[in-house]
């Protein structure tokens, strides 16, 4: 190991020997019924122990606009002022190995209202680029300091990356059509250039290499093969950043699991991404049916943590592995959620708060803004800096992010000296933008009008 990447790890590990201890005295006062806002801080940033600019990226999904989530609701909350980027989700992979989109209307041909619009203004009768793409682009003029980025995949659209990354030839002509359309802006079916300029660059999300993810192809030929798709992004995109007078972002959405993790040739990888994104959520869910009920997304491991270790997860945990596979810190970021994840036919259990119980069902996934509000008493875990909820007379228990736990990991990210954040995804907050303000004044990203 060199000597100054030995270096960096133990920096990386005097970091978090402060951060063990003062969880240390948070569970020797452990106080599991107090009110999730009972002890929140006055929201504001710390030293900054990191060499680079904190990121605090907000995924914006294509299909929101459905439901009444436009570019625009970014400003009226707030929001906007306090991010650095923002991801597009997603680009589908077509059955050909092509860059393409999986909804052509929602991404670029749907006109806009007056009242849905960035700029206040309603798109023209034959305009050339339309929807959420006009959207964004409008919202780069107002904001020039907003990269905007398209992630490529996710979890419904990764099931054409093991093949299209088998070979030399495929994963060149992939790239190719990636740059040409969302870079040059060369979409089908509209006049060459139509979308040039709105696009930063790309995050990859191939859930997952060498994993079936949601049910798709995938080997162990999958670990070098996503090293070599990184390689020919990064190549192409410092070509075509030449030829544009830019340098384009490549960011790769990555598991938290240290299964999956293991599948990532992590330092050639951190040699070409700018930064990981690193999924540090949906660690525990509905689809563990029967329980335990446990957190998502829990900054530390609480030791009462009935699973079994194999199956205990962490942030903390997540950074570590990183760290200790060949990543600085400074290259890697993390993920929070705007969600929850619920159980039904939970009982109260000894403290009578539902947490770490059996369960009877899994439930659904709400939103931060509809957690707020649905029954039930709040909760805090001074362990794993997380609120949960229950709710006695309906047994259902919630896990999820709040104000405090997001400052709390805003924190974590500077003393670390950590990358930065990804949400998912914008719609989930209140309208007021409560969460990404606390996580912008705890990252110090709240500078921008």
């Amino acid at each position: 190991m060199p000597a100054n990447r030995r270096a960096a790890v133990r920096s990386a590990a005097v970091r978090r020997a402060a951060v063990a201890a003062a969880t240390a005295a948070c569970a020797a006062a452990l106080i599991g019924t107090a009110p999730a806002h009972a002890a929140t801080p006055a929201f504001g940033g710390g030293d900054d122990q990191g060499s680079s600019q904190k990121q605090l990226i907000g995924y914006f999904t294509q299909w929101g606009i459905y439901s009444g989530s436009f570019e625009k609701n970014l400003i009226s909350s707030g929001e906007i002022s306090h991010l650095t980027e923002l991801d597009y989700a997603f680009s589908d992979v077509s059955a050909d190995g092509l860059c393409s989109s999986g909804d052509s209307w929602a991404d670029y041909q749907r006109p806009f209202a007056a009242t849905e619009s960035v700029n206040g203004q309603a798109d023209a009768p034959g305009q050339a680029l339309m929807g959420n793409f006009n959207q964004l682009r409008e919202l780069k003029a107002r904001y020039p300091h907003l990269k905007i980025v398209m992630s490529i995949g996710g979890w419904s659209w990764s099931g054409q990356f093991s093949q299209l990354a088998a070979t030399a030839a495929s994963r060149q002509k992939f790239v190719a059509s990636c740059v040409d359309q969302y870079l040059n802006g060369d979409i089908p079916g509209l006049p060459a250039g139509a979308a040039a300029g709105i696009f930063d660059g790309f995050a990859v999300d191939w859930e997952y290499p060498g994993l079936p993810g949601n049910g798709n192809p995938y080997g162990p030929q999958d670990t070098p093969n996503f090293t070599a798709l990184m390689q020919e992004f990064r190549h192409q995109l410092d070509t075509a950043g030449r030829a544009n007078g830019e340098r384009y972002l490549l960011t790769a959405n990555t598991s938290a699991s240290p299964t999956a993790a293991a599948k990532l040739q992590l330092p050639q990888l951190a040699k070409v991404v700018d930064w990981f994104n690193v999924m540090t959520f949906d660690y525990h869910g509905s689809w563990e049916a029967t329980g335990p009920t446990d957190f998502a997304s829990a900054l530390h491991q609480d030791p009462r943590d009935p699973n079994p270790a194999d199956n205990q997860f962490s942030i903390d945990q997540a950074v570590r592995y990183y760290e200790q596979h060949g990543v600085r810190p400074d290259k890697i970021g993390l993920a929070v959620p705007y969600y929850a994840h619920t159980w039904t036919g939970v009982a109260p259990g000894p403290r009578g708060d539902g947490l770490f119980q059996p369960a009877t069902a899994g439930g659904g996934t709400p939103d931060y803004n509809q957690v707020v509000t649905a029954p039930g008493q709040t909760y805090w875990d001074p362990i794993a800096k997380e609120p949960y909820k229950y709710d006695q007379a309906s047994g259902t228990f919630y896990t999820y992010d709040n104000p405090l736990s997001l400052w709390y990991k805003g924190q974590y990210i500077r003393e670390q000296g950590l990358r930065g954040t990804f949400v998912w995804s914008m719609d989930g907050d209140t309208a007021d933008g409560s969460l990404t303000a606390a996580l912008g004044a705890a990252l110090g990203t709240g500078q921008h009008g």
